[in-house]
């Protein structure tokens, strides 16, 4: 073996190595215990307002997401947002911290709106599409 082949089985040795030691040490703290839930396909047979009450949206919102003092009613919300919009807001909703609408909800809502990046896409449709018929 040549020297080069050597160090590269050298590194690839630690990084094996590495690997198995991650594995083993590796704890779960219960929120992420709960974004697993999302990312898996079991979410196709919980409900939506299981998913809702998983994400916390009815912790500000409301049980019934009209609204309570730690945050907006969801209601109508189809008359500011279309599905991509709100699936966007969902995952970043600092980048929307400029909008005159949410400067005034920043005023009467002393909490902010959560990131939900770490939930997957298909998720957040599913919790769009909810949000956007409520009436």
């Amino acid at each position: 073996m040549t020297n080069a082949q050597k160090w590269v089985a050298a590194f690839l040795f630690l990084f094996v190595l590495l690997f198995f030691l991650e594995r083993l040490t590796q704890t779960t703290d219960s929120s992420s215990k709960d974004i697993a839930v999302f990312n898996n396909e079991s979410n196709s047979e919980q409900t939506i307002t299981e998913i809702i009450a998983n994400v916390g949206c009815n912790k500000c919102h409301g049980d019934n997401l009209r609204g309570t003092n730690a945050g907006p009613s969801l209601v109508n919300v189809s008359d500011h947002w279309n599905r991509t919009e709100l699936i966007n807001y969902l995952r970043n909703p600092d980048s929307y911290g400029n909008d005159p609408r949410f400067i005034e909800y920043k005023k009467k809502y002393k909490m902010p709106m959560t990131s939900f990046s770490d939930v997957d896409v298909k998720t957040l449709g599913k919790i769009a599409d909810y949000v956007l018929q409520l009436k």
